[in-house]
């Protein structure tokens, strides 16, 4: 599964030992993903890829996962673990909406936008003096 977004917090790395005497290390980030209604993901990166698959704050990256939920003493946990990032252009710079390109003329130039322009053969209502702008229609409240 691939989730994009831009990484919000990059948490500190965790480390330590298990019973066995093997040493593991976990890194963990959280991803704002964009769009009408932005999800926070913490995904973690586990052992080895630790080394390979690193993220930076601020930048945004399609992050590839596995996810994968386990049962313990009648509880779920659910872990999202990360196997490959991959930075992508920071196309949500402006606030969440995709840059549009600017029209230009033959000679360089920027363009005023276009306007937008009536319908031939479509009069607007009038408005009665003193009605505020658009109050136009006809309806009772």
């Amino acid at each position: 599964m691939e989730i994009e977004g831009k990484i919000i917090l990059d948490l500190p790395l965790q480390s330590g030992t298990t019973q066995r005497g093997t040493t593991w290390q976990k890194k963990e980030y959280v991803l704002e993903t964009m769009g009408t209604y932005p999800r926070k993901v913490c995904f973690s990166v586990f052992g080895d890829r630790v080394q390979t698959v690193r993220c930076e704050l601020g930048k945004s990256y399609k992050v590839s996962v596995d996810i994968e939920s386990r049962e313990y003493n009648g509880r779920w946990y659910t872990d999202v673990r990360a196997f490959a990032c991959i930075e992508i252009p920071d196309q949500y710079a402006n606030g969440g909406y995709p840059q549009q390109p600017q029209a230009t003329s033959p000679f360089g130039a920027p363009q005023a936008a276009p306007q937008p322009t009536a319908f031939p053969g479509v009069q607007s209502a009038p408005v009665a003096p003193g009605m505020p702008v658009g109050s136009q229609d006809d309806l009772p409240f």
